[in-house]
C-alpha cells in the first residue's frame, strides 16, 4: 500500500501522499491479523520465550504492587516485572489500578472481511444526516486473495454504551461505499463482523507504576485521529522490554521518560482535538468541506498525511514536513486549556501525586518507602536547535542520583515552556532525606550543558 484516498462529507476527496521518511519507507504492507500474530509469537519462541497456555483468574498482589496471577488451573504465576499487552479493556491495567474510567477517551469499531480488489486504502468520512458528521469515520482497506477489509469505529468518550451505533450503521456505511463507487457491489448476505474496542490517547490510563508496565492498548497507545495501533504497540512493547533489561528496580521511570518523550506530546494534542470534535458534529461537517476544497486540500495534503499519521519524528525535510511542524507547535496552545490537556499535565508534572507512579513509588501511602525520592524535569533555556548535552556522566555521577533520562535527541528543535511541548529530560534521586534528594537533584543539575546552536548555556 502506498498513498491513502480520504472521502469526507461530501463526496470529495483527497488523496494523502505517502513520503519516504528518514526513519520509514513510503509504503506499507498488509496482512490478515492472525497471520501477524502467529510471526510474532513465533519470533518471541524462536528467541527463547517460554509459552504458557491457560486462563488467569485472580490477581496476585504484594505490598510492592502486583506480582502476577493465579491461573485457572490453580498454579502461580509470578514475576519481577509484569508487562500487560492485553489491549484495551486490560486484566493486568485492572488489576494494578492504573486505569482511571471515567477520563477515558474510548472507541469501538466494527469491521468484515468482503470480496472485493481494492488498490488503494480509502478513509471516509462519512454524514448519515446532512451537516452532522458521524462520530468517527470508515474504512476500504485492500486485503490478500482478493479480499478487503470494510470498517467503521467510532468515538465515545469515557461513556461506552453507545458503542452499538457501529453496528447498527455498519449496513448503510456499506450502501454509502457503493455510491461512492469505491465498493462495487453489496455483498449478497451481510459479511461477519468483528468487533473491538480502542483506548485512544492515553488519558486516563497511567501506564506504570512500580512493577507493572502497559504496552499498546492497554496503555492507550492509539492514535486518536485515525485509531491505528500497531505501530506503537510494537514499538512501546520493545521499550518496556528495555526498560527492564536495564533494571527492573527503575524500569517504570525509564519507561515513563519514554512514552512522556515519544508520545505524549502528540497524543495530549489529538486526545483533547477529538474529544473536543465529537461534541461538535455539524462544525467538523464544515470543517471537514473546508479542508477538501480543491485548492486548499491540494496545498495541506502533505502536511496533513505526516502529522496525521504521527509521522513528524522521523519526516525527511519537505515543504510538507514544514506544514505538519506548524501544526505540532499550534496544537499546545489551542488545547492548553481543556480537560484533557490538564490531565496530561497533572499526571506528568511535579505538581501532581501521580509522579508517584513515574517513580515506581506507591499513591496513597508514602510512608511504604523508606528512602525520600525526587525528580527534576529540565526543559530548554530558550529556542533553537539542540547540539549536545555535555556532563552527563559527571551528572549521574553525582551521590544520590538513581537515573537521568535523556528524551530529545540532539538535532532537534526545541523551545522552552510554556511555547514547547515537552521536557529535556528527568534527573532522578534517592536518599535519606527529602534535603538530601533536593542537594543531589541540583547538584547533578549544575553538571549538565545544554548547547543550542552552538552556544553553551548553563542550568
Amino acid at each position: 500500500m502506498t498513498d491513502s484516498v480520504i472521502f469526507v462529507v461530501s463526496a470529495e476527496s483527497v488523496r494523502l501522499p505517502s513520503f519516504p521518511g528518514r526513519t520509514y519507507p513510503d509504503h506499507a504492507m498488509a496482512m490478515p491479523r492472525a497471520r501477524f500474530d502467529a510471526i510474532l509469537r513465533d519470533a518471541a519462541l524462536a528467541a527463547g520465550a517460554e509459552p504458557v497456555t491457560g486462563r488467569v483468574v485472580d490477581p496476585i498482589r504484594s505490598a510492592n504492587g502486583l506480582q502476577g496471577f493465579m491461573r485457572s488451573d490453580g498454579r502461580r504465576l509470578r514475576a519481577d516485572v509484569v508487562i500487560g499487552a492485553d489491549g484495551a479493556l486490560s486484566r493486568v491495567a485492572t488489576a494494578a489500578s492504573l486505569v482511571d474510567p471515567s477520563r477515558v477517551l474510548w472507541g469501538f469499531a466494527v469491521s468484515a472481511y468482503v470480496e472485493e480488489l481494492v488498490r488503494l486504502p480509502h478513509i471516509v468520512m462519512w454524514e448519515p444526516e446532512p451537516w452532522r458528521i458521524f462520530p468517527g469515520y470508515g474504512w476500504l482497506f485492500p486485503g490478500v486473495d482478493g479480499y478487503a477489509n470494510v470498517g467503521l469505529g467510532l468515538g465515545l468518550r469515557a461513556d461506552r454504551s453507545g458503542a452499538v451505533a457501529a453496528t447498527d450503521w455498519f449496513d448503510a456505511f456499506i450502501d454509502h461505499l457503493r455510491r461512492l463507487g469505491v465498493l462495487s457491489r453489496r455483498p449478497s448476505r451481510r459479511p461477519a463482523l468483528r468487533g473491538g474496542w480502542l483506548k485512544m490517547g492515553m488519558i486516563g490510563t497511567i501506564a506504570a507504576r512500580r512493577r507493572t508496565l502497559l504496552v499498546g492498548d492497554a496503555a492507550g497507545l492509539v492514535n486518536p485521529l485515525q485509531g491505528e495501533g500497531i505501530s506503537q504497540a510494537m514499538r512501546s512493547g520493545r521499550a518496556a522490554a528495555e526498560a527492564v533489561l536495564a533494571g527492573p528496580d527503575a524500569a517504570a521511570t525509564r519507561y515513563s521518560a519514554f512514552l512522556a518523550a515519544t508520545y505524549a506530546p502528540f497524543e495530549s494534542v489529538t486526545a483533547a482535538a477529538q474529544s473536543a470534535m465529537l461534541k461538535r458534529p455539524r462544525l467538523v461537517s464544515v470543517l471537514g468541506r473546508v479542508l477538501t476544497a480543491p485548492v486548499l486540500s491540494h496545498a495541506l495534503r502533505g502536511g496533513w498525511s505526516i502529522y496525521w499519521n504521527d509521522l513528524l519524528e522521523g519526516a525527511a525535510p519537505s515543504s510538507a514536513r514544514n506544514i505538519a511542524s506548524l501544526v505540532a507547535l499550534a496544537g499546545p496552545a489551542a488545547t492548553s486549556r481543556g480537560r484533557t490537556r490538564r490531565w496530561f499535565t497533572e499526571a506528568m508534572s511535579l505538581r501532581s501525586s501521580s509522579l508517584r507512579h513515574a517513580l515506581g513509588l506507591p499513591a496513597d501511602d508514602p510512608t511504604r518507602e523508606s528512602a525520600a525520592s525526587g525528580v527534576m524535569m529540565f526543559t530548554s533555556p530558550r529556542a533553537g536547535v539542540l547540539e549536545g548535552m555535555p556532563g552527563q556522566d559527571e551528572a549521574r555521577a553525582v551521590p544520590g542520583i538513581a537515573e537521568l533520562e535523556i528524551t530529545i535527541a540532539s538535532g532537534r528543535a526545541v523551545q522552552p515552556l510554556p511555547e514547547g511541548d515537552r521536557y529535556l529530560g528527568f534527573l532522578f534521586a534517592r536518599a535519606g532525606t527529602p534535603e538530601e534528594v533536593e542537594g543531589a537533584l541540583r547538584a547533578a543539575h549544575s553538571q549538565l550543558e545544554i548547547v543550542i546552536a552552538g552556544v553553551g548555556s548553563r542550568r
